[in-house]
């Protein structure tokens, strides 16, 4: 088969710090000729070029896309015939078999599509150095040290044992990246550690051959023998508890060569005799792996934190460990906080709420605490402790039991949270008030309202939809409502009061379902239906006052009150008035000139008094009315002169408003008919009034 003529002629890679060409930067890897170029980062950007082959069109060449790099440019033809665009390398460190294809489409005449694949190696110089401070270990001691490095990246890190005549040692990459190196030595004496490390990407020798190897890491240690041998258990900590304190605990130790088997071990908080005893260590058998299977009863707790434990045979230390042994996991108290509140006993919690729930106890830092359906919200200010645990709890607000119980492994540890629906004092604009006109809610009345009908009722009304919203809960209302009437005067005439009064939130509470409650009041509250001496039947200017508050017992905090006051306004007052003109000037049809001042006279009046419209039963300083008036009643003088005569009048009277005064001094003004005289006549002058 002919062999298919390639597309292109040259192929150029173009870093910040040097360019790369295929026909002169290459190597052969696994039989294949393969460009490569030096890379420093993982997401390196090159330009590439793509110089066509003379029978190969330009026009026609594409490059294929590719998951190991992003086409930041598309292929543009440059001067000198290449097509060059940028590439962005996602990750050279990892990824494998990283190639460029380069296709040509079919053309008009029927040639079949080719394609061109260009093999590339990224290479990476990287270092490798290890720094020590101390150059001492110990037999059977495990030491972690620091290496740094150019590329850690690229370093291999596979974290298995390198096994070695003096030394076992293994790299291990953390989860920053850092690499560490685990020395375990075997021999005494001055010992030198040869460490061998391969990296990802490899290196280019000076003879044209790839090498994974790193330059080997040479360290000498000074190895010195321990005294007593550190036994590995398998367990990293027991709980104590009279069980296991009878039957023991099984775990597996590092064989310590000298262990008698079925023997009784000693272990104790210290290396020197008469320490306490933390438990006892019973040598069960061997096991295949180099280990010996063994039963600890413990009698005390111990912490890793606190030392070793030693391992003493006729009060002689044999060998050394460590693990935690903790007394049972036991919830003796538990305690809320609410948001802006203080720790409480009381474990009641409320939909939609967010709190805190400490418990107290023993052996509570390996403890596996659940809430009963409840999400535990993570918090930096969490208390972890073998003696105290913080968790903080959030209550959905659709949650459907009454109670949440706490459980420690799946078992109940004796305490729950109880759901308590909010009790919270809304404010009162969900009670409305209708007297005569359309129902408005209570705190918008801002003050007394002057009515100048006949109240037939007052009627309060709820409206539970306007309590609990999606984002706050109030929960059931407590309400009281004191009812007093009172005359023009200001006098109680009647007193009601009428308690727990409760109103629950509406079908639009998420909570709705959980209201449900006999008490719980849905009709109208109606004032004549209370009260013995109806709305209807009250006098001119009397007061309806009703104070609607908030019960203090339900409420851990203060309610509201609103004070609803209902005056029966009058625009004026008909009555019939009995006073004393005295002192008239009257001018009589026919006659010129005023007659002289008169005595004291009788007027009786049917009078009309006007009310100030902003003022509360306080009357204008004028008067209107019609009645009779006897002049000169009260002139006692025998002589001819004196004129008395009855007459039908209609008089305008100007009073003082001072409500304190007994006696008045009224102006009088107007005109009528003299029934001896039979004439008409005009009057005008003051009276005397007296108020009792």
């Amino acid at each position: 088969m002919a062999q298919t003529a390639p597309l292109l002629r040259e192929v150029s890679l173009r870093t910040d710090t040097a360019t790369y060409l295929l026909s002169r930067d290459k190597v052969e890897v696994q039989g294949e000729l393969t460009q490569y170029f030096w890379y420093r980062r993982d997401d390196e950007t090159v330009e590439l070029r793509l110089y066509p082959a003379a029978e190969a069109s330009a026009k026609s060449l594409r490059l294929r896309r590719s998951s190991d790099y992003l086409q930041l440019d598309s292929l543009t033809k440059e001067d000198d015939g290449s097509l060059r665009t940028r590439l962005k390398f996602k990750n050279l460190t990892a990824a494998g078999f990283l190639r460029l294809v380069v296709e040509q489409a079919a053309d008009s005449v029927g040639a079949a599509p080719r394609r061109q694949v260009v093999p590339l190696l990224p290479l990476a110089r990287t270092t490798l150095a290890l720094r020590v401070l101390e150059n001492e270990l110990f037999v059977g001691e495990e030491k972690v040290l620091e290496l740094t490095s150019s590329n850690a990246r690229n370093v291999q890190a596979s974290g298995e044992w390198v096994r070695g005549a003096d030394f076992d040692y293994r790299l291990v990459r953390e989860a920053n990246g850092t690499l560490r190196l685990h020395v375990l030595p075997h021999q005494l004496g001055s010992r030198a550690l040869l460490v061998k490390a391969q990296t990802e990407r490899p290196t280019l020798l000076p003879n044209g051959r790839l090498s994974y190897q790193l330059p080997v890491l040479r360290q000498e240690f000074n190895v010195k023998g321990s005294r007593l041998r550190f036994l590995s258990p398998d367990q990293r900590s027991v709980t104590m508890n009279e069980l296991n304190r009878r039957r023991g605990v099984e775990l597996i130790l590092d064989n310590g060569r000298s262990f008698d088997l079925r023997r009784t071990y000693r272990i104790e908080d210290q290396e020197e005799p008469g320490g306490t005893l933390i438990a006892e260590l019973f040598t069960r058998q061997y096991l295949s792996n180099d280990r010996v299977l063994c039963y600890l009863r413990p009698y005390n707790t111990h912490r890793q934190t606190a030392g070793y434990l030693y391992i003493k045979e006729n009060d002689v230390a044999r060998y050394v460990t460590n693990l935690d042994i903790t007394p049972e996991t036991v919830v003796r108290s538990v305690q809320v906080l609410h948001r802006g509140g203080e720790w409480t006993g009381n474990l009641s919690v409320s939909p939609g709420e967010l709190v805190d729930v400490r418990l107290e106890g023993e052996g509570l830092q390996k403890a596996r605490l659940s809430f009963e359906d409840l999400p535990i919200v993570p918090s930096d200010s969490s208390v972890r402790t073998d003696a105290r645990l913080v968790y903080r709890v959030m209550v959905p607000v659709g949650y459907a039991k009454r109670k949440s119980t706490i459980y420690n492994i799946g078992q109940p540890i004796g305490h729950a949270l109880t759901i308590k629906e909010f009790q919270r004092p809304h404010p009162l604009d969900f009670v409305s008030v209708g007297y005569g006109e359309a129902a408005r809610p209570i705190t918008r009345l801002g003050g007394p309202v002057l009515y100048d009908g006949t109240i037939r009722d007052v009627v309060f009304q709820f409206n539970p939809n306007g309590i609990d919203q999606s984002e706050q809960l109030f929960g059931k209302q407590f309400l009281s409502f004191e009812i007093r009437t009172l005359n023009s005067k200001g006098e109680l005439m009647e007193l009601r009061n009428v308690e727990n009064v409760v109103i629950c939130p509406g079908d639009n509470s998420p909570r709705a379902a959980f209201y449900a409650d006999k008490q719980c009041r849905t009709d109208p509250l109606s004032l004549n239906a209370l009260l013995a001496r109806k709305t209807y039947d009250l006098d001119d200017w009397s007061r309806i006052l009703v104070t609607v508050k908030h019960q203090t017992a339900p409420y851990a905090e203060p309610g509201y009150t609103q004070t609803v006051e209902v005056v029966l306004k009058r625009r004026y007052k008909f009555d019939i008035d009995v006073s004393f003109p005295a002192g008239l000037l009257t001018r009589r049809q026919g006659e010129s000139g005023y007659g002289s001042f008169g005595g004291i006279s009788l007027a009786t009046l049917a009078q009309l008094s006007f009310y100030s419209p902003d003022k509360i039963n306080r009357l204008r300083p004028y008067k209107i009315g019609a009645g009779f008036v006897a002049l000169n009643a009260f002139n006692l003088s025998n002589t001819s002169s004196n004129d008395r005569d009855l007459g039908l009048v209609i008089l305008g009277s100007v009073y003082p408003t001072r409500r304190e005064a007994k006696f008045t001094f009224p102006l009088y003004l107007g005109g009528g008919y003299l029934l001896s005289a039979g004439k008409w006549f005009y009057l005008l002058g003051p009276g005397i009034g007296v108020r009792l």
